[in-house]
């Protein structure tokens, strides 16, 4: 079943200027042409890459907060090179979960923000859907039934 676009009232950019050498007249145009869904896509994708980025922050430098935590013969500059490079990991690491945090309150702030109805009438139409779905199965698993018999 094609679901229909997606009808947003997203912010377009406006004609401010640029460094671009476009005119205003093309940057609005092309701007026009991007239809709702495409730009939700691509607005979930950067937020994605967001996110993935800053777990990724965290993990490695998790990682290498562990490597250097090993207990080993090492000599009083050794010790204090390590001592730094762990102060800037745990630094590292808190600026990102400081990210994370900031990354979910806007999500947050976007989903209270935006259009319940039509996340609730999306809701009833895929539940509508798979309804349907399960019904047409039901049909099917009788009509092989009365075959069989």
């Amino acid at each position: 079943m094609q679901r229909p676009p997606i009808a947003t009232d997203f912010a377009r950019p406006s004609a401010l200027p640029t460094a671009n050498i476009r005119s205003s007249q093309q940057r609005s145009a092309a701007a026009a042409d991007v239809n709702s869904e495409e730009y939700l896509s691509r607005l979930e994708e950067e937020w994605n890459l967001k996110i993935d980025e800053q777990v990724l922050i965290l993990v490695n430098n998790m990682v290498d907060l562990v490597d250097l935590a090993k207990i080993g013969n090492k000599d009083q500059y050794r010790v204090s090179q390590e001592a730094f490079q762990a102060e800037l990991k745990a630094e590292s690491m808190v600026h990102a979960a400081s990210s994370l945090l900031s990354l979910t309150h806007s999500l947050k702030l976007m989903l209270l923000l935006s259009d319940e109805r039509e996340i609730a009438q999306r809701r009833e139409e895929e539940v509508k859907a798979l309804r349907q779905g399960v019904d047409e199965a039901k049909a099917r698993a009788i009509q092989l039934w009365k075959e069989l018999s």
